[in-house]
């Protein structure tokens, strides 16, 4: 059997210090930093889910799935050995042995064309950007996002651009400290689709914890996410739910997906993928 294994990686499989979520307490075992930036430790994952990590790379097709843009995604080095996918930008991007296919990407640009341009986006986005904004910016020149001081956004702000949005085809998600508005038609399951399709697979296994990933959780045959992010927050069913939070529930996330890849016959073979 050919499993195919997609998996988010910020809040998911990969922890910033600042989303640890340790107690002062614990006593964690030992964290491996997965990511680099500006010469600084960025990321990291926990030396249990390091050892999981590596195995499951080498038992299913392991397809890091991310809305990071291919040179975030490329600051990132799991353990293992490199992935032959990845899908980057939401799905904007799949990458083929580390390259770029230009073929899927024409294909995004082709739908997306549908929806609003990027630039009304941004634009709007920026019209009502204010002190409590820090940047706003085109990704992969198919989606944009801002970093923003959570505490003090204006009442009705999300609400009022998720509405405007939502009427020329975006969508709006809230991660941690940045906001996300993509074009609909951008989506991690269609790329996930295409990756399972190409390798032939038998089983769809999916991780998530935002609502960019809740359409790939669905397409899958089993996934699972962490008891944090905005899944958690507005207590989203269908998925298996780890018990820890923060960089504990990513070691249960990749515990959970290895184990179903040593032995696929627990994969309930239903996932909507294969239609």
């Amino acid at each position: 059997m050919t499993v195919v294994v997609c998996a988010d990686l910020d809040r998911t499989l990969i922890y910033s210090a600042n989303a640890l979520a340790l107690d002062p307490a614990d006593v964690p075992s030992r964290l491996l930093c997965v990511e680099l930036y500006q010469a600084r430790p960025l990321s990291y994952i926990t030396e249990e889910a390091a050892a999981d990590l590596e195995l499951l790379t080498r038992r299913a097709v392991f397809v890091p799935t991310t809305t990071r843009t291919q040179e975030q995604y490329a600051r990132i080095s799991l353990p293992g050995p490199p992935p032959r996918f990845a899908i980057c930008a939401n799905g904007g991007r799949l990458l083929v042995d580390g390259e770029e296919d230009t073929s899927w990407t024409s294909g995004v640009r082709k739908r997306v064309a549908e929806c609003a341009p990027v630039l009304d986006v941004f634009d709007r986005v920026t019209a009502l950007s204010g002190d409590f904004t820090r940047s706003v910016r085109i990704a992969a020149d198919l989606f944009v996002y801002t970093v923003v001081d959570r505490a003090a956004l204006p009442s009705g702000w999300l609400e009022d651009l998720t509405a405007w949005c939502a009427a020329r085809a975006w969508t709006v998600s809230l991660q941690g400290r940045k906001v996300y508005f993509l074009p609909a038609p951008l989506t991690k399951s269609a790329a996930a689709r295409e990756v399972a399709t190409r390798s032939g697979a038998t089983a769809l296994l999916a991780a998530g914890d935002s609502l960019l990933d809740a359409e790939l959780l669905a397409v899958a045959d089993a996934a699972i996410r962490p008891a944090h992010g905005e899944l958690h927050e507005t207590a989203h069913t269908g998925s298996t739910v780890t018990r820890s939070s923060g960089i504990r529930a990513g070691a249960e996330i990749t515990s959970w997906l290895l184990s179903r890849t040593l032995d696929p016959t627990t994969i309930p073979p239903t996932g909507p993928w294969r239609l």
